[in-house]
């Protein structure tokens, strides 16, 4: 084994002229070439007298006068924590996309629409929450603000010691707890008496504003002994923005609220010395920017609560596999007898008119309770809406299948589920953690491959992986994260979502520049090998799926290891990465990853297999049984044909075993194809189609009681019906051949379209009561591939062509 580990670290070094320090930015063709080198002119700049890292809201202001208006007026932005940008009361731009310090990112922006003759106002708003930032959050620790204009023209408004800066005293952090693991940030408290109103207007009277402190200049990842955040051009598009209203009362006490608010803009009176509660229903979950638009009511307090969903009353005693307990929520369509828990926001009014409060991050929420609560003067809500934020995804999936109605429901729940664990980076949830664990990512990009022609997410997911990873070769298990964490298993998912990507979309170029981490990762592994092909117990946290009989969501193992999953898992990633090693790098080193593989897969039987019960065991000494391992014995093809089909009908069937939940069902579907069995996909969505009674607008992260009512790891069906139902898969990199095996057990007809990098695959199947197959399938120019059913194969070629086939 030694020598084994030897050879992997001395060829990961050997190619690490593969590696690249970041990706192409989104907008970098916008960007002067002079900037994407060395150090900038623009410097960081922050409030003086402000502690470096601590807790604030701050306002940067820049006047600039133009004698007429360019055609393009382009400056690049970024901040720590996070900006928003206004140009003469505009909002342009906000962020810096989540990344690291050795990955900072900037955005480009162009204002030239949003310019006029004269006088222009360029302003922001920048927080710090220091040590209450989300933990997805990464930090300098020291607030700061950089603006850098692309040429000579914008070089006036380079930040520097002439933008003023004012510190936003109406701030302080406001922390509700809520049921369950949650890391993404404190709510807001807002005194609006101490609020600069009108700050981001031209007119506003800044005398008492203060020149910004200077800090050191922006530069370039890359730059020549520099010691601060080393910017890169954001590599994915801005978040989209778009107004949303909100959908209806549910209760309403203390006041009446009129005819379709809030549905339809409208005041509302709220009498002084009043208590008022409003539950609103949105009637689906989704992500943003709440507003709420006042006026007068001196002294009152607003509070503002999110949630996902309301909680049942009675407490919860049930078996949970969390550290926590975990109430039920039941039917989420149903308010009543209910309680509200959530994270808050609060506003303390100041009187005055016109009053607009919009948070600084985006918030999540299906349902909102206002309480009120007024003083001795009157209050008027003027407005509430929302305004949507994600990542700019774009369907580019048709489904249709007559009489299964419920299946395009499922999609559709599916692809909100997608979207809404989306936005700088993808997320495991949007409510509690907003992490991107590479485990939950690898089906989230495998979604987006399957549902949209986007490539720049599915890229930085890979690209974060590859900064996560740690001296001692794995990557932590989610990344951006202020807090390190590591879960052994994800580092395994993570390559193997980089083997995904190369089937679907090729990219040989970027591929090989990963080669030498993956080589890394599995020299890691390499050393907990056992001289008898086992993997000892593997360190950190070994997540397998959060069902009932593994702990923590660990596979069952032995104190020495001695665990099928450990070693199953394990084969699939060597065999993932001796194909592209083959394919892209050294073929020696795909030689030695199949032949540790093929060596440790000859051991599975005489370890796991139980002949008792015709499945493997979880363990060496059979003392439980998953669907779980079986499920992989079936991907890492140890056993095939009618062998691979009775191990599925028996996992299938036996439900003493431990069951895979949402998060699994992933990989068993999978399994279910692969030993021939996809005809059965249908009858075993049950879990999907609980969650449809209950009322879900999206996928839960587990069966309940469950956390987070939004998980996009249970979005697969999103692949599955185009992979398996459709039979739809690449089966070449790049997806320059195609592969198609309908598995439609039930369904007498069905069409689909799905992107191709060189367009859309189009199918469409009628079955006939006899089993007579009409089959029409488009592919695109120079795009070749093969036709499955019932045993048999058929040539497929570019263009448009119609099988008939004979039961």
């Amino acid at each position: 084994m030694k020598i084994h580990i030897f050879i992997l670290l001395l060829l990961a070094g050997h190619l690490s002229v593969y590696s690249q320090i970041r990706l192409e930015g989104y907008n970098e063709s916008a960007i002067h070439p002079d900037l994407l080198d060395g150090r900038w002119d623009a410097r960081w700049i922050s409030c003086p007298d402000e502690p470096a890292n601590q807790y604030g809201v701050y306002h940067f202001r820049k006047n600039f006068e133009l004698q007429e208006i360019p055609s393009r007026f382009i400056v690049h932005v970024s901040a720590d924590n996070r900006y928003k940008l206004y140009m003469n009361g505009h909002l342009v731009s906000l962020g810096p996309a989540r990344g690291d310090i050795y990955n900072w990112n900037f955005e480009t922006a162009d204002l030239s629409s949003y310019l006029r003759e004269g006088e222009n106002l360029l302003a922001a708003v920048v927080w710090n929450y220091a040590e209450k930032k989300p933990v997805a959050q990464v930090s300098f620790e020291q607030t700061g603000f950089l603006v850098q204009g692309n040429t000579v023209l914008e070089k006036m408004v380079n930040t520097d010691a002439s933008w003023l800066c004012l510190k936003n005293q109406s701030y302080t952090p406001w922390e509700k707890p809520v049921q369950g693991y949650y890391v993404a940030g404190p709510g807001e408290n807002v005194n609006a008496s101490l609020y600069p109103w009108g700050w981001e207007s031209i007119g506003y009277d800044d005398s008492i504003w203060q020149n910004a402190r200077v800090g050191m200049e922006g530069g370039i990842k890359g730059s020549r002994d520099y010691p601060g955040r080393l910017l890169v051009s954001s590599p994915i598009p801005a978040m989209e923005l778009k107004p949303e209203r909100l959908s209806a009362v549910r209760i309403a006490t203390g006041v009446d609220c009129p005819e379709g608010f809030p549905k339809q803009a409208a005041s509302l009176f709220i009498p002084a010395n009043s208590e008022v509660r409003l539950l609103i229903d949105n009637q689906q979950l989704t992500t943003g920017y709440f507003s709420i638009l006042f006026s007068k009511g001196r002294k009152s307090e607003i509070t503002i609560s999110y949630a996902e969903a309301l909680y049942e009353v009675e407490d919860n005693d049930s078996e949970t596999v969390k550290s926590y307990r975990l109430n039920n929520k039941g039917n989420r369509d149903e308010v009543e007898g209910k309680r509200f828990i959530g994270y808050e926001d609060k506003i303390m009014a100041d009187g005055g008119e016109s009053r607009n409060f919009t948070t600084l991050w985006w918030r999540t929420w299906r349902y909102i309770e206002l309480n009120i609560n007024t003083g001795d003067e009157p209050l008027i809500i003027d407005d509430i809406y929302g305004t949507f934020s994600a990542y700019p995804f774009q369907p580019e999936f048709t489904f249709y299948a007559p009489g299964h109605e419920k299946l395009s429901r499922m999609l559709d729940i599916g692809w909100l589920t997608a979207r809404l664990c989306a936005n700088e980076t993808y997320m495991d949830c949007p409510y509690y953690e907003q992490l991107q664990y590479f485990g939950d990512t690898r089906i989230q990009a495998m979604i987006t491959l399957y549902n949209t022609r986007d490539e720049y997410m599915v890229k930085n997911a890979i690209e974060q992986g590859r900064q996560s990873i740690v001296a001692d070769g794995i990557t932590m298990s989610r990344y951006p994260s202020s807090l390190h964490q590591f879960i052994s298993s994800f580092s395994l998912w993570w390559i193997c979502m980089g083997h995904d990507y190369w089937m679907m979309r090729g990219n040989e170029e970027y591929m090989r520049s990963l080669l030498p981490a993956y080589r890394g990762i599995l020299a890691w592994y390499e050393q907990w090998l056992k001289p008898d092909y086992s993997l000892a117990y593997v360190p950190h946290w070994f997540f397998a799926d959060w069902a009932v009989g593994l702990p923590y969501g660990e596979p069952v193992r032995e104190e020495n290891g001695n665990s099928a999953f450990q070693d199953l898992v394990y084969i699939l990633t060597l065999e993932a990465v001796a194909e592209m090693e083959k394919e892209l790098g050294l073929v020696s080193m795909g030689e030695h990853y199949n032949r540790l593989a093929t060596q440790i897969k000859n051991t599975i039987r005489d370890k796991y297999w139980n002949e008792d019960r015709g499945l493997f065991a979880d363990t060496h000494d059979h003392r439980s049984f998953s669907q779980h391992v079986n499920t992989l014995v079936v991907l890492s093809e140890i056993v095939s044909g009618q062998e691979a089909v009775s191990v599925m009908e028996k996992i299938l069937a036996d439900d003493e075993l431990i069951q895979a939940t949402i998060y699994f069902r992933y990989y068993l579907h999978q399994a279910l194809d692969k030993a021939g069995l996809g005809d059965r996909l249908l009858d075993n969505l049950q879990i999907w189609r609980d969650q449809m009674e209950l009322g879900l607008t999206t996928w839960a992260e587990m069966p309940e009681p469950s956390r987070s009512d939004c998980h996009a790891w249970g979005a697969s069906p999103n692949i599955e019906f185009y992979r398996i139902l459709l039979g739809i898969r690449s089966d070449a990199p790049g997806f320059a051949k195609v592969k198609i095996k309908p598995a439609l057990g039930k369904i007498q007809e069905i069409h689909g379209i799905m992107p191709h990098p060189k367009g859309s695959i189009s199918t469409t199947y009628k079955l006939s009561e006899t089993g007579r197959l009409f089959a029409k399938i488009c592919l695109l120019i120079e795009v070749s591939g093969t036709f499955y059913w019932k045993n048999r194969s058929y040539s497929l070629r570019e263009g448009e062509q119609i099988l008939e086939i004979e039961d």
